[in-house]
């Protein structure tokens, strides 16, 4: 059972006759989206501008930006709307399936980071959301509970408090029920089901590996169950039982049949250009209310392209 949706906040929206033309200044040299517009506003207060930038009313290079420290380099065009509005962020790469005050639950295309340190300035799911969440309110924030590979999509979910993360955190294996994947790996599975249990340890390149020496490690165990094949690929359901750092594709390469495109853990063919992992399923027992919440997406259309039926 799929959840509802909250209600979308609508995209875009022209400029009204009666709204004041937006004030535009050109980037000439690096720095930090708030410490510009105290600059170029001023004497507005640092209070005001944030209320601004909280509001929508701060576009660069035509994108609405709500975050203080973002990063500007030099040719970059600010727009600084005087009237409010509350129009969203259009999301890149990412659709939001459900969204109350403890959770928000989304659903990430692949290539698309979960979350970047702070160094980095690309574009992220952590980010997006972010912004997001201060439309309401410029203190909001969001935290990590879990990720997922830039080349994997899927479902996934972050915080709305610390008291939220820290809870689900503490007791994840007990609260959340099933996290359930799809892999396109290489070749004919020929056992239909199995489990596959190691203890995960990384190199000096984090790249991990298993060892099959108990307590070697961080135990991982993988339960997966055939749902199509043919010569080149098998598309498989994955149960997570514990959830390790790059664990089902590990595990993949462990049973002779790493994941599609992951050239990483031996891959050989690359069938589309992203890697052939999904989180299709996450279910949790919800940390306030305690009803179980699930969220399930569909299977990729292009790992189901590889299955095509042979003409008769």
């Amino acid at each position: 059972m799929k959840q509802g949706n909250k209600p979308p906040r609508r995209h875009g929206g022209a400029l009204n006759r009666n709204q004041t033309p937006p004030k535009q200044f050109k980037v000439t040299e690096q720095g930090e989206l708030l410490l510009f517009l105290l600059d170029k506003l001023s004497p507005q207060g640092r209070n005001s501008v944030k209320s601004m930038l909280a509001h929508g009313q701060v576009s660069v290079d035509d994108r609405v930006e709500k975050l203080y420290n973002h990063p500007l380099r030099p040719e970059q065009v600010v727009t600084v709307r005087k009237d409010r509005t509350t129009v969203a962020p259009v999301l890149v790469g990412l659709k939001i399936l459900y969204e109350d005050d403890d959770l928000i639950v989304v659903n990430k295309d692949a290539g698309l980071l979960s979350i970047a340190t702070e160094k980095e300035t690309e574009l992220t799911a952590y980010r997006q959301l972010t912004a997001h969440v201060r439309l309401d309110n410029p203190q909001n924030r969001i935290f990590v509970l879990h990720r997922l590979d830039r080349e994997t999509s899927g479902v996934m979910m972050f915080a709305k408090s610390e008291k939220v993360q820290q809870k689900m955190q503490d007791s994840w294996k007990d609260i959340v029920e099933e996290r359930t994947y799809v892999a396109l790996v290489e070749g004919l599975v020929k056992k239909t089901q199995g489990t596959i249990t190691s203890w995960l340890k990384e190199t000096s390149t984090l790249k991990m590996y298993s060892s099959f020496t108990p307590g070697d490690g961080q135990q991982a165990i993988t339960h997966y169950k055939v749902l199509r094949a043919n010569r080149n690929y098998s598309l498989l359901e994955v149960q997570l039982e514990t959830g390790r750092k790059n664990q089902i594709r590990v595990h993949m390469q462990d049973i002779g049949h790493p994941v599609a495109s992951d050239k990483k853990y031996g891959s050989k063919t690359k069938p589309f250009a992203r890697l052939g992992l999904h989180a299709r399923v996450l279910a949790f027992e919800h940390p306030t209310t305690g009803k179980l919440m699930r969220f399930e997406t569909d299977i990729p259309k292009q790992f189901l392209s590889q299955f095509k039926e042979e003409p008769k």
